[in-house]
């Protein structure tokens, strides 16, 4: 971790060897790394690893005392992504959510002590990428789907056939509801998401579709908290482009 303007680190944190041998041996070329992260209740910066665990950072709002507050072991696969929530949680609701390699989602609440708030069983296939804004998991999936969950309940709202090929990049502008989804079939679409105010259901509506010719985008955020601009990259791709209103 680094000061504001990148050109110190203050803090930096070696992975251990999970205890469990069998679990390590099982992991290609015994390899041990950090995939996923994410700032979660205002203190606390979450880090997916790849026995499955996620450590939890304490950040102080002064000084350079960073602290490993707590380990959330929940996942037995390793960690895909993390997201916090970008809009406002719903009473119940959960303001993290975690991804596995099995495409299993845990839902948390944050504190003093992350709570397990709920568990939504993977089908197999990966969860590359997940987002959560307004009490709305948006996960992204290797065979191309993105499904829409209720962060309280679990429950399944919406799917989505988004992309013929994998999804490697979700990301919900704030403001809007807006999301972003890019994948290796060359193609980034804009999504809207909403509430019925009458029925709470999850409306989606697809606003745009981009083609980077001969890309595989592997990575896409939004530029702004409207979800105006966007920026993306590519496999082997050693640019960002940048796109907006016409």
């Amino acid at each position: 971790m680094y000061d504001a303007d990148g050109s110190t680190m203050v803090f930096w944190h070696a992975l251990d060897v999970p205890d469990d041998t069998n679990l390590f041996l099982s992991l290609p070329a015994h390899s041990v790394f950090a995939r996923g992260i994410a700032a979660a209740g205002g203190r606390f910066i979450c880090v997916g690893t790849s026995f499955g665990a996620v450590l939890v950072f304490d950040i102080p709002p002064k000084g350079t005392n960073v602290t490993l507050s707590e380990v959330l072991e929940q996942h037995r696969d390793p960690i895909t992504d993390i997201a916090a929530e970008q809009g406002q949680a719903p009473d119940g609701a959960g303001d993290l959510v975690t991804a596995d390699d099995c495409g299993t989602l845990c839902l948390w609440s944050s504190g003093e002590e992350f709570t397990l708030l709920g568990k939504i069983p993977g089908s197999g296939c990966t969860c590359s990428s997940v987002a959560l804004w307004n009490g709305i998991v948006a996960a992204g999936y290797g065979n191309g789907q993105i499904r829409l969950w209720e962060a309280g309940s679990g429950r399944i709202r919406a799917q989505l056939s988004a992309h013929a090929r994998w999804i490697y990049a979700l990301d919900l502008a704030p403001l809007t509801g807006k999301l972003l989804s890019g994948a290796e079939d060359s193609f980034v679409h804009v999504w809207k998401l909403s509430r019925d105010p009458d029925t709470d259901d999850i409306e989606v509506q697809h606003c745009h579709a981009e083609c980077v010719t001969d890309t595989q985008v592997c990575g896409a955020r939004f530029c702004d908290p409207a979800g105006d601009t966007f920026a993306v990259t590519g496999y082997d791709l050693s640019e960002i482009l940048c796109y907006g209103p016409a």
